[in-house]
């Protein structure tokens, strides 16, 4: 399992979610395409599995080195901005994560919800200016129906926003400024905003 994923981590990286071709991933980890089947659906669950792996390391890295900032709206940020700098690193591998996440097949459904449950957790943390704790598997480790909802609602910014710069209307570091924004007018919103509200 572990050289078809690196195979077809290293063909995204080269051409994006269509080099990630199941026949192309068999020859190029020397398995079976049978075999390969018996491991993975299709290239976007393969592509989420990889995505899995790039979350594992984030969390580490947030973990070792907790997200910083004096109010929430500066920790969201700096969180967001770790994110994105993590997943676009590599363009054409983020390009093609980001479709397989926005796929819509239902077999993945159990991935991408557990894509999103994470980001819910290092969302808190760095809401709470807290370190980010191993899952408990507890209903109260994902905070307060209020704090699920802004993670959701800025994972959904995140998300449009990167697929806005997957396809090129912007750079990625428009990315992680329009979660700011986002979070911004949510956290601290300015008198404007608070007489619309």
């Amino acid at each position: 399992m572990r050289r078809v994923v690196d195979a077809a981590v290293r063909l995204a990286e080269k051409g994006g979610f269509e080099a990630v071709r199941l026949r192309d991933v068999a020859e190029a980890s020397d398995v079976a395409l049978g075999t390969l089947y018996k491991y993975f659906r299709s290239k976007e669950d393969i592509l989420l599995f990889a995505l899995t792996e790039e979350v594992e390391r984030l969390e580490a890295s947030m973990t070792s080195r907790p997200v910083e900032g004096r109010t929430a709206v500066e920790r969201i940020a700096s969180c967001f901005r770790r994110c994105t700098n993590a997943l676009v690193r590599r363009p054409d591998f983020a390009r093609a994560v980001v479709r397989s996440i926005a796929s819509g097949d239902p077999e993945l459904t159990a991935k991408v919800a557990g894509f999103h449950l994470r980001m819910t957790r290092i969302i808190l943390a760095a809401l709470r200016s807290e370190p980010l704790a191993a899952s408990t598997g507890e209903p109260d480790d994902l905070g307060s129906e209020g704090e699920r909802q802004l993670a959701t609602m800025l994972q959904h910014v995140w998300f449009a926003s990167l697929a806005g710069w997957a396809a090129g209307l912007h750079p990625a570091r428009a990315v992680s400024e329009q979660v700011e924004v986002a979070a911004a007018l949510v956290l601290a919103p300015s008198r404007e905003i608070r007489a619309l509200i």
